[in-house]
C-alpha cells in the first residue's frame, strides 16, 4: 500500500470515528483527556529518548537555535503538555451549545447550536507539544484528528501520538479518533490537501512557507495561522521604564514563537531618551538590533536595517527598530508590514490607545502589555490549536469553539411556506 492509499484509509477511519465522537458525553471525553495526560507523564522516559534522537539529528543539520528550542522536550515541557490536556478537560464542552434562538411570526422556533467539524487535519513543524494540544482540543470538541508533524520531530511525534491514541481507546473512544501520518515524504502533505470530502478542515502551524503552500494548494477549507511580524509602538506619552520592560519581554522571553515582537517603533519625541536605555536592556538579553537611520543616529552600534527587515519574522534574538514621526506613522507602518497577528502600544494617552486599537488591523491589539500574551491558555481557552490571522470564522487564539461549526434546529407544527 503506498502512502496515498494509507492516507485515504486513515481519513476513512477518522470519518467513522468522528461520527461516534460527536455523540460521546462530556464526562467520557474528560475522562479520556485526564487518562491521556497521565499516560504522557508515566511514559516521559520513552518520549525523551525519542526526542533526544530527533534533537541529535537536527543539530547535525545545523538548524537555528530557535528551531531547536521549539523541538526540544524535557520533563517540564512534558508535564506542561499533560497539564494542557487536564485544563481542556475542565473547560465547558462546546458541542451542542446554543448561541441563538428565535420564534418567527408563523410559529417556527429556530435554534442555532455548535457541532463538531468532523475530521480535522493539523499540519505543523518542529513543536511536538502541538501533537498533544491538537489531539486534546479536537477530542473535546468532538472531532477526529489527523496529525502530520514535521519530519524533524518524527520520532517524538510517533511516540506521543501513539500514547495518546492508545489512552483514548482505553477509555472507550473510537479507534481512529487520533491518528498520525508517520511518513516523512513531503508529498503526503499535498495528498492530504486534496482530500476534499474526506477531511473537513486543514489547520497549518509553522513558518510562512508552510502556511503559504497549504493555503495555495488545498482543496480542503483552511484556517490560516501563525505568521507573526508583531510590533510594539512606544508613544510620546509612554512610561519609558514600562516600555523597556514590555519590549524586552515581547522580544526575548521566547523569541522563537509567533507572538514575539519583531519590530519596535518609537515616537521621535522620546527616541533620544528611550533608545539608549532600551538598547542596553536588549544587549543584556543578547538581542541584536537593526535600526533605521533615525535609530542609528542615536545608537550608532545598531546594525543597519533594510527594507526586508520590516517584513521579516526572525524567530530569533534579532529586533528591527524604527523611529516614527507620530502615531499616524506607526499605524501606517504596522498596517503595511504586519501580518494581522498581535500589535501593542505603550502610552499614557487614552485617546492614542483607543485610536491605535481602532485603526490597527490585527487579531489582538494591546495597550501597555506584551504581545507574548496572545496565547490560548493566557486568554483562558486552555491549550490552543493555533492563532488565526485570517478574518473568517475564527481569528486570534483558537480554542474549542473555533473547532466547531453550527447547525440550525427548526421546530414546527405543520407550517408550510406560501
Amino acid at each position: 500500500m503506498d502512502f496515498v492509499e494509507e492516507l485515504r484509509k486513515k481519513a476513512e477511519t477518522a470519518r467513522a470515528a468522528s461520527r461516534v465522537l460527536a455523540q460521546v458525553s462530556t464526562g467520557k471525553k474528560n475522562a479520556a483527556l485526564r487518562h491521556m495526560a497521565d499516560v504522557l507523564e508515566n511514559h516521559s522516559e520513552a518520549i525523551l529518548q525519542a526526542n533526544a534522537e530527533d534533537l541529535r539529528e537536527a543539530r547535525q543539520s545545523n538548524v537555528k537555535r530557535s528551531y531547536l528550542d521549539r523541538l526540544m522536550l524535557d520533563e517540564g515541557r512534558i508535564h506542561g503538555m499533560a497539564e494542557g490536556l487536564r485544563k481542556i478537560a475542565l473547560l465547558p464542552d462546546p458541542v451542542y451549545r446554543g448561541d441563538f434562538s428565535t420564534v418567527r411570526p408563523n410559529g417556527l422556533e429556530i435554534r442555532r447550536i455548535h457541532v463538531p467539524m468532523g475530521v480535522i487535519a493539523i499540519i505543523y513543524e518542529a513543536r511536538p507539544n502541538v501533537t498533544s494540544d491538537a489531539a486534546g482540543l479536537c477530542l473535546k470538541s468532538g472531532n477526529a484528528v489527523i496529525l502530520r508533524g514535521g519530519s524533524e520531530a518524527l520520532r517524538t511525534n510517533i511516540v506521543v501520538a501513539g500514547l495518546l491514541a492508545r489512552a483514548a481507546k482505553e477509555t472507550g473512544l473510537p479507534e481512529g479518533a487520533i491518528q498520525l501520518i508517520d511518513t516523512p515524504e513531503r508529498e503526503a502533505v499535498d495528498a492530504m490537501l486534496r482530500m476534499h470530502g474526506a477531511i473537513d478542515l486543514v489547520i497549518p502551524r509553522g513558518g510562512a512557507g508552510l502556511i503559504k503552500h497549504v493555503v495555495e494548494t488545498s482543496s480542503v477549507p483552511v484556517i490560516e495561522t501563525g505568521t507573526g511580524v508583531c510590533h510594539t509602538y512606544v508613544d510620546a506619552s509612554a512610561d519609558l521604564d514600562m516600555a523597556t520592560s514590555v519590549a524586552v519581554n515581547a522580544k526575548a522571553s521566547r523569541c522563537s514563537v509567533c507572538n514575539a515582537m519583531e519590530t519596535l517603533l518609537v515616537h521621535r519625541a522620546v527616541a533620544e531618551e528611550f533608545l539608549p536605555k532600551m538598547a542596553e536592556a536588549m544587549k543584556k538579553a543578547h538581542v541584536t538590533l537593526r535600526g533605521d537611520e533615525g535609530a542609528r543616529a542615536i545608537c550608532s552600534d545598531m546594525e543597519e536595517a533594510t527594507e526586508e527587515d520590516w517584513s521579516t519574522e526572525y524567530g530569533d534574538l534579532i529586533l528591527s527598530v524604527k523611529v516614527v514621526e507620530d502615531l499616524t506613522a506607526a499605524i501606517e507602518h504596522i498596517n503595511r508590514y504586519g501580518t494581522g497577528h498581535s500589535e501593542a502600544i505603550i502610552t499614557r494617552d487614552i485617546a492614542s490607545a483607543h485610536r491605535f486599537q481602532r485603526e490597527v488591523d490585527a487579531a489582538a491589539v494591546y495597550v501597555n502589555a506584551s504581545t507574548r500574551f496572545t496565547d490560548g491558555e493566557e486568554f483562558g481557552f486552555g491549550a490552543e490549536i493555533g492563532i488565526s490571522t485570517q478574518k473568517m470564522h475564527a481569528r486570534g487564539p483558537m480554542g474549542l469553539m473555533a473547532l466547531t461549526t453550527t447547525k440550525y434546529l427548526v421546530y414546527g407544527e405543520g407550517q408550510i411556506r406560501e
